[in-house]
């Protein structure tokens, strides 16, 4: 079966997309996540854009599953890190239950997470409602060498085949008596037996791989063809130039208020 990553197969808004389209809007909220000066705009545009799009595509539960589980670690770790270490001379703190945290720490803590969350989720949501070969395809016609497109067809779907060898090796193991349940202790334990399988199957993988596409003349010359076309219609063409437009005024803005500030 052909991995698709991690996009969901629905009906809905972004699916109906242009991929180039969809990269560009992420570009955009990225850009803007780092140029505007508002120290929550990652977060106002996570509930404002991300969020929408999310449920006109129909995998808003999805979205905010992964993001969460994604996320939640890192903020709290943030949090604790930078709220009760964060360098700074001034001596304002809160307290929260038996700690006190650094005022200026917990503002950095807030200013980082509320980017993190576009950083993550407009990707996420990027690849949630693109197949990746339609991604690709896209790249590829739009001027990206074939093999750069290969490179990143195979890094999207890096990790969901990854993911399902390793719980392969581990219902393996665990048949043969490998105790993978316990403490921590028990659990790295059992990780370490793992890695060689992985790492064998990787590069069995990676060879089948390039045998496959010589074998269908993956760097044979002269044009190729596809066997779906991706419509591009011209109101889309129209949106990419503007958000691409918005994006260079936004960082041409940001250039000009630090040398004016």
């Amino acid at each position: 079966m052909q991995r698709t990553g991690l996009f969901i197969e629905r009906a809905g808004f972004l699916q109906r997309l242009n991929p180039l389209t969809k990269v560009t809007g992420a570009l955009l909220l990225i850009g803007a996540t780092f140029l505007l000066p508002t120290p929550l705009t990652g977060a106002a545009l996570t509930v404002g854009a991300l969020l929408p799009l999310a449920f006109v595509s129909l995998v808003a539960h999805r979205f905010l599953d992964v993001l969460v589980k994604t996320l939640l670690p890192v903020l709290i770790s943030l949090a604790l890190v930078q709220g009760l270490f964060f360098p700074t001379s001034d001596p304002t703190t809160v307290a929260v239950g038996p700690l006190l945290f650094r005022r200026a720490g917990l503002q950095f803590a807030l200013d980082t997470g509320s980017r993190l969350l576009v950083v993550a989720g407009a990707p996420l949501l990027l690849f949630q409602t693109t197949h990746p070969g339609a991604l690709v395809q896209a790249l590829i016609q739009s001027g990206m060498p074939r093999s750069i497109g290969y490179i990143v067809l195979v890094a999207l779907q890096l990790i969901p085949a990854i993911s399902e060898r390793a719980v392969g090796v581990a219902e393996a193991q665990r048949a043969r008596g490998l105790e993978t349940e316990g403490n921590v202790l028990q659990r790295i334990r059992g990780v370490l037996p793992l890695i060689s399988p992985l790492i064998v199957g990787a590069l069995i993988e990676a060879e089948e791989r390039a045998m496959a596409i010589e074998a269908r003349a993956f760097n044979a010359p002269g044009p190729k063809t596809w066997v779906r076309d991706i419509p591009d219609p011209p109101v889309e063409r129209t949106a990419r130039i503007g958000m691409l437009a918005a994006l260079g005024a936004l960082i041409v803005w940001r250039i000009a208020s630090l040398f004016s500030g």
